[in-house]
């Protein structure tokens, strides 16, 4: 008799969602209110930049060691439903996040490492091996996804790092330019975007540094042209449009954290037993379907990452 040991995210195929419904155009968030209209890739917003320098490492080899329990999100959906403060408050940010330039783009490592550097990210990129993963993504405001997102193990830019031993946190930085990124006019938020994990945490196999997804660079408004993967915190975690690493013996204060702190911390876990303030967190919303799922512990990986959390009970791990 065959004995196969599933994930503790796998779920039976009656419970994935039918391909049927992603690729029903009618389907599209009801309970956020998102109109049809809005799940269509509006006209002119290319799904990656044509000349991007490392598009000939795109498809590329999948990972087949990060399985899915469900379909692969559209990508017409991806592309046209994103949070990206800098360009805009609302989720139809796709075309003003055009206005982004990821040529020249640096990328700064520096703090408690043994040699600081600034890398060009065509640079960086090249100096990685990329791989496809099939990840979900669960954002704090209770809709889910799931991306085939290509790119490299955050362990791998921390190896590069060579980090002291006194670092025990990476604090990470998204860019700032008002002119370009009219969001970032907004005073009452604290630019530029910063979040951070511990080192535990960004070595951790899951952490995944992205820089391409649906078999080709990431777009504009997804985060190009470095982002954070962590498929077992809150998406707000996972920060886009990298422009520096710091590594630091310091806790960083994520943006979210720093404006809103009773309901958004450092850690950010899922847990679909601790609700948001605000609402629950029990289900959710699969982005292009109109179905709502229970949401797993962790996400569904707990099996990889309960662990780096031993000995931090009495801190706020679900917020």
């Amino acid at each position: 008799m065959l004995i196969r040991n599933r994930p503790g995210w796998w779920m039976p195929d009656s419970a994935a969602t039918p391909r049927e419904v992603f690729l029903n155009r009618r389907a599209f968030m009801a309970a956020t209110g998102v109109s049809v209209a809005g799940a269509l890739l509006p006209a002119g917003i290319a799904r990656a930049d044509s000349d991007d320098p490392t598009a000939d490492l795109y498809p590329a080899p999948r990972n087949e060691s990060f399985e899915l329990d469900r379909e692969i999100t559209p990508q017409k959906y991806n592309l046209a439903f994103n949070n990206f403060y800098e360009f805009g408050s609302h989720k139809q940010i796709a075309k003003d996040a055009q206005a982004l330039k990821i040529r020249p783009w640096e990328v700064k490592i520096d703090g408690d490492v043994e040699k600081e550097m600034t890398l060009g990210i065509d640079e960086l990129i090249r100096k990685m091996t990329l791989e496809e993963r099939l990840y979900r993504h669960r954002c704090v405001e209770a809709w889910s996804m799931a991306v085939p997102w290509t790119g490299f193990p955050f362990s791998r830019l921390v190896a590069l790092a060579a980090p002291l031993s006194r670092a025990k946190y990476v604090r990470m930085e998204t860019f700032y330019n008002p002119i370009m990124a009219p969001g970032q006019k907004q005073f009452w938020y604290p630019w530029p975007y910063v979040e951070g994990l511990t080192i535990e945490e960004a070595t951790n196999d899951l952490a995944f540094l992205v820089t391409g997804a649906y078999g080709e660079p990431v777009a504009k408004q997804m985060g190009a042209p470095l982002r954070l993967a962590t498929p077992w915190k809150y998406g707000f975690k996972s920060i886009k449009s990298i422009v520096r690493f710091t590594f630091t013996a310091e806790r960083p204060r994520g943006l979210w954290e720093e404006i809103l702190p009773t309901e958004y911390g450092f850690w950010a876990n899922v847990n679909p037993d601790v609700p948001h303030p605000r609402w629950s967190q029990a289900d959710e919303e699969v982005l292009g379907t109109g179905e709502r799922v229970p949401t797993q512990l962790y996400n569904g990986y707990g099996e990889q990452v309960a662990s780096l959390y031993s000995g931090y009970e009495g801190e706020k791990l679900f917020m």
